[in-house]
């Protein structure tokens, strides 16, 4: 009987690693969809390009909203039944959106399935608590990119669909694909044991999720109502106070929704400003890129490439970032950890020097998005890792879940300040920037990727590690020998010069 008993169980143990990764690429493809299709959706739903564009501004408006909430929901004991009904609420979103029903219900169903881009942070949060060690660290690396894995898949697959069946069955593919995920997390997703039962900080909730949506639309829409408005600065402002009186709540409060004295660990402060930089510089790249390979060859550089062909251009970032996960134990082996970071931000920046020298040809173009796959998936890879060695096991999931919200805030900056310097480029008149706005565009992105570079190697080193805490090179490294042989000497832990921050 027990035999039995234990098949089951070791098949569930052994599928939900492929299951969380399903998950968590379901979720990058789905929120990617909607940035191909903002054309089509215009032409299709008879609406402007600045009203389309919210098919994508509204999915990640409501996954930064509703990321911290489910991370803190997720630490308890109700873990499986918010990734379930999260999943559940992304099925009915895709399917709403797949329906020809007009664009309301079209944006209505991309706000729905923006509360899949939260799924992440549980997943990783699953995977350390339900797993052995030596299965639970690789793991935690791959669900970290496959946010960035999802969006290079993502292009592509949205291009061949569109273009072959129309806007809608790009939508119906999310459906079908929700569906599948719906059911392996149903399948093999198992219980939290042992977490107890917190109360939700309901006003924590509130002023995060407004004052975040506040600054996002001011992002988002800063080309359209103007830089200098009013409404902006007023929005801007309101967002920024509200924000204010949230991080000043959450240091009082007895159960935070984000542990911000956690942030006193300069490993998870560096982690979370460092993942804010990364975003902008690395949503900075892929703008340009998928801008400049659509321009007509008639302005004088660019490809006059199609959707799936730009799609296409992107697979390499994400095949590129995947490898990178198997990448960055042997490269924290023979170096160290604490060069890890530095190491990923070294190979971005390389990835933005070749746009910036080499963009005259389309292979080109594809080995830069490789590169920058390669840099940028060595750095979120290790991320995680920083945070789960740092921080108690009961506050995993809200403290990715708000590294995850910091990134998405600088995947929203990074695609704004490409836009904003490709139109301050364009000479009145005319709709496409000249060649020099993206000349402009990659300097800057070369001096987010050093800022981010000198982050990761200044902060982990003017502080001490929580007590009681693993360090990184053993939470990262996959050999258990020679992690143990290595700690010592490869710790990126800096000698305790002041009390612990825990």
């Amino acid at each position: 009987m027990d035999a039995r008993h234990a098949a089951p169980g070791a098949l569930r143990e052994r599928a939900l690693v492929p299951v969380l990764v399903f998950l968590g690429m379901v979720v990058a493809v789905i929120s990617s969809l909607g940035s191909p299709l903002v054309p089509t959706i215009a032409s299709v739903d008879h609406v402007s390009l600045s009203d389309a564009q919210w098919s994508l501004t509204i999915t990640l408006l409501v996954g930064a909203v509703a990321t911290p909430t489910m991370g803190r929901l997720g630490d308890g004991p109700h873990r499986r039944r918010v990734i379930i009904g999260a999943t559940a609420v992304v099925l009915l979103g895709s399917v709403l959106a797949a329906l020809p029903l007009g664009f309301g219900f079209l944006i209505v169903g991309r706000g729905l399935q923006g509360l899949g881009l939260g799924l992440t942070p549980l997943a990783i949060a699953t995977a350390r608590d339900a797993l052995p060690a030596e299965r639970s660290r690789p793991a935690v690396a791959l669900l970290s990119i496959t946010t960035v894995a999802g969006v290079g898949l993502g292009y592509p697959l949205t291009g061949l669909i569109a273009e072959s069946w129309g806007v809608h069955a790009g939508f119906w593919f999310g459906a079908i694909i929700s569906a599948l995920a719906l059911t392996a997390a149903v399948l093999v997703v198992p219980n939290a044991q042992g977490r107890e039962k917190r109360p939700l900080d309901a006003l924590g909730a509130v002023l995060l999720a407004v004052g975040l949506a506040g600054l996002l639309l001011a992002l988002s829409e800063g080309e359209i109502w103007g830089w200098g408005s009013s409404r902006l600065i007023g929005l801007t402002a309101v967002a920024v106070v509200l924000l204010v009186w949230w991080a000043v709540h959450e240091l009082r409060t007895e159960h935070p929704l984000v542990d911000l004295r956690s942030l006193r660990n300069r490993v998870v402060l560096t982690a979370d400003v460092s993942g804010l930089i990364a975003g902008v510089a690395m949503y900075m790249l892929m703008s340009m890129v998928t801008r400049f390979v659509q321009t007509p060859s008639s302005a004088g550089y660019g490809f006059g490439t199609s959707v799936l062909v730009t799609g296409l251009v992107l697979l390499p970032f994400s095949a590129a970032s995947v490898a990178s996960s198997k990448l960055v134990p042997l490269l924290a082996r023979r170096t160290s950890t604490a060069l890890v970071l530095p190491v990923g931000c070294a190979v971005s920046l390389l990835s933005m020097v070749m746009f910036l020298f080499a963009r005259n040809s389309l292979w080109e173009l594809f080995v830069i998005m490789g590169v920058a796959g390669l840099g940028v998936g060595c750095t979120f890879a290790v991320m995680p890792g920083l945070i789960v060695s740092s921080v108690p096991a009961h506050e995993t999931g809200s403290a990715i879940s708000f590294n995850q919200v910091l990134r998405t805030v600088g995947y929203s900056t990074g695609s704004v300040l490409s836009a904003v310097i490709l139109e301050a480029h364009t000479p009145v008149g005319r709709l496409l920037p000249e060649n020099s706005g993206y000349q402009a565009a990659a300097w800057l992105g070369c001096a987010v990727w050093v800022v981010t570079a000198v982050v990761t190697i200044v902060l982990p080193r003017r502080g001490a590690p929580a007590r009681g805490t693993v360090t990184v090179d053993e939470e990262l490294l996959m050999d258990e020998s020679i992690a143990d042989a290595e700690t010592a000497e490869d710790s990126v832990t800096a000698p305790a010069a002041g009390p612990a921050p825990r």
